[in-house]
């Protein structure tokens, strides 16, 4: 595939992915009282999308399914640290506890920005469910409550993860060249 070559290197293959997108969804199943509301997953478009797909297939729960788009990037590789909601959810989460369901959380500006608006929207609890976690990062303080793994400082893609647009198809998390978006 052409996509590889501008690949400096492999961090998690399509197979360690997996087995843990699967642990996570047997971990939000168990976490779950059977007696309780089934929790409202809200994925982050469009970079949590493939995560979302593959999170919610394994997850043993009636869930609910919606999306929200906030835009910080653009096409750059750092965070305007400001979002902008540019499509809000269809789904009433009035009462309900919110899976915000992410594909990497670094500044957390917008993770923090889409907690407060779910909880105006009426949600009971809102928890977030990163596939990445780039602690070093964070600017904006909060607990990132599951995540696949803490992803060490590299511009990544693939898995859902975009440069432009692009990678979004990789079937892996890898450190894109430099050369490729600088």
């Amino acid at each position: 595939m052409a996509l590889d070559s501008h690949i400096e290197k492999v961090l998690w293959t399509a197979g360690e992915i997996s087995d843990r997108v699967a642990e996570l969804a047997a971990e939000i199943t168990s976490d779950c009282s059977p007696n309780s509301p089934a929790p409202a997953l809200v994925g982050v478009a469009t970079g949590a999308f493939v995560f979302l797909a593959d999170l919610v297939r394994q997850i043993k729960l009636p869930i609910s399914v919606d999306f929200i788009r906030a835009d910080s990037y653009g096409a750059g590789t750092e965070s305007t640290g400001a979002p902008r909601l540019s499509l809000d959810l269809k789904l009433d989460v009035t009462g309900k506890h919110v899976i915000l369901v992410e594909d990497i959380v670094d500044t957390g500006s917008t993770v923090a920005s889409l907690i407060a608006h779910l909880e105006k929207k009426g949600a009971s609890s809102v928890s977030v469910c990163a596939f990445l976690d780039k602690p070093a990062r964070r600017k904006v303080e909060f607990r990132v409550v599951l995540c696949i793994v803490q992803c060490p400082d590299y511009f990544v893609v693939g898995y859902g993860m975009d440069f432009a647009e692009a990678y979004r198809n990789l079937p892996y998390v890898g450190v894109l060249k430099p050369e490729f978006y600088s």
